[in-house]
């Protein structure tokens, strides 16, 4: 067949361009090629160093287990299931009402042919402890009540009186406890202050502040008590008996809400932002979730996740992240489906919040797109000087 100058020119031009210029044609991310040329750490690729630093992982068998965590922390791991029963020290706060009991009227407190009393005993009026940690008794003067049980306590009022009143006992009455407080805040329906009872656990509180205000699914509980904190999605407090820990006087929990949310980009049945509504998506879920991937357009090798990982999991990989400082680090996940085996491990690779999934375009689908272009450029013989002119400038532009 016999073609022109000018066409040969166009041909030409067609070849320079499908062999060097077709990553430079539209596309709706990066290609694979850049993003495993710009990695600056990847356990399996040649090193280059890339303006945004990140590292690149390839998800397999070695990854998983560095990367099967919960969402979030573990409330049991964080404090132990705990005492079943409150402390019964007194506190700073508290209320109690003092009775002194003597063996016979004529004593300190009983005065002798008193026709009045219903007893051998004289009530004192309530009082609250100071934040000394103290009350005061007459004849007895201060006593230390804080941190000590109400038995120790009786036992040194009436070991202090025995001097002056007649056999003395003494009975300690709580009228009200505000060190056997707890406050529990946030995302239910009745915030309060309330007294923990004996055997209260998370749900229990919980439930005694009318339940959650929002979705469960959404929700996440944070238990803090003597200045440390632990946090649980509040699906696995319900799931797990061992999350459910008691409660201890003076704990503050926190319910909150916290919508999570994944990014999907490229070659997906859907790109979008997707809501979990799970309580540990993984990466298999979040891709149907985004309608799978293109059969026609999507590089099933590539499935690309973009997270913040802690550094000192990619050195417990074996990676060398001195290149890197912070102590989070920016890293690409890939996954290759074409792989049988793979659509196991996406099933077990747990999903983060604010997590970005990535698909790119298969090589085919960059030729078909510029083959596209030349075929819109040279569709006709008759109109060669033109479609020179045009695909010169379309060369130009894409040199640029």
């Amino acid at each position: 067949m016999f073609y022109g100058k000018g066409t040969r020119g166009v041909l030409a031009i067609g070849f320079m361009l499908t062999t060097a210029g077709c990553t430079a044609l539209p596309s709706s991310g990066p290609s694979r090629q850049d993003v495993a040329s710009n990695a600056t750490v990847k356990n399996n690729l040649d090193e280059k160093k890339s303006r945004f630093q990140y590292a690149l992982l390839d998800v397999n068998s070695s990854v998983l287990p560095y990367f099967d965590y919960s969402v979030y922390d573990s409330l049991f791991k964080g404090f132990g299931m705990g005492n079943s029963k409150p402390s019964t020290d007194l506190g700073a706060g508290d209320v109690i009402q003092i009775t002194i009991f003597e063996a016979q009227a004529g004593g300190l407190f009983i005065p002798a042919g008193a026709t009045t009393t219903q007893g051998n005993f004289v009530t004192l009026p309530k009082q609250t402890i100071d934040g000394k940690g103290e009350v005061i008794v007459p004849y007895a003067g201060p006593v230390k009540v804080t941190g000590r049980s109400v038995a120790a306590v009786q036992a040194e009022i009436a070991k202090k009186l025995s001097n002056r009143a007649i056999e003395p006992q003494v009975v300690i009455t709580t009228v009200s406890s505000a060190s056997q407080n707890l406050s529990i805040l946030g995302d239910v329906n009745q915030p309060a202050q309330m007294a923990v009872s004996t055997g209260d656990r998370v749900l229990d509180i919980i439930s005694k502040a009318g339940g959650l205000s929002a979705p469960s699914i959404e929700s996440y509980v944070t238990l803090e008590r003597n200045g440390k904190k632990a946090t649980a999605l509040f699906k696995s407090v319900v799931s797990s008996p061992r999350e459910n820990i008691f409660v201890h006087p003076n704990d503050t929990i926190y319910v909150e809400r916290e919508r999570r949310t994944y990014l999907a980009f490229g070659a997906t049945g859907a790109s979008g932002q997707y809501n979990f509504e799970e309580a540990n998506l993984t990466l298999g879920q979040a891709l149907a979730k985004a309608g799978g991937l293109l059969d026609g357009r999507a590089d099933p090798s590539q499935v690309l996740l973009y997270r913040e990982v802690p550094r000192k999991t990619l050195v417990e990989l074996g990676l060398d992240v001195s290149r890197f400082s912070g102590d989070m680090i920016q890293t690409v996940f890939k996954a290759n489906l074409r792989d049988p085996s793979m659509l196991f491990a996406v099933q077990k690779f747990k999903m983060r919040d604010r997590d970005i999934i990535y698909v790119t375009n298969s090589d085919s689908v960059e030729i078909t797109k510029f083959m596209n272009l030349v075929n819109g450029v040279s569709d006709t013989h008759s109109n060669v000087v033109g479609d020179l002119v045009t695909t010169k400038n379309a060369a130009k532009a894409l040199g640029q």
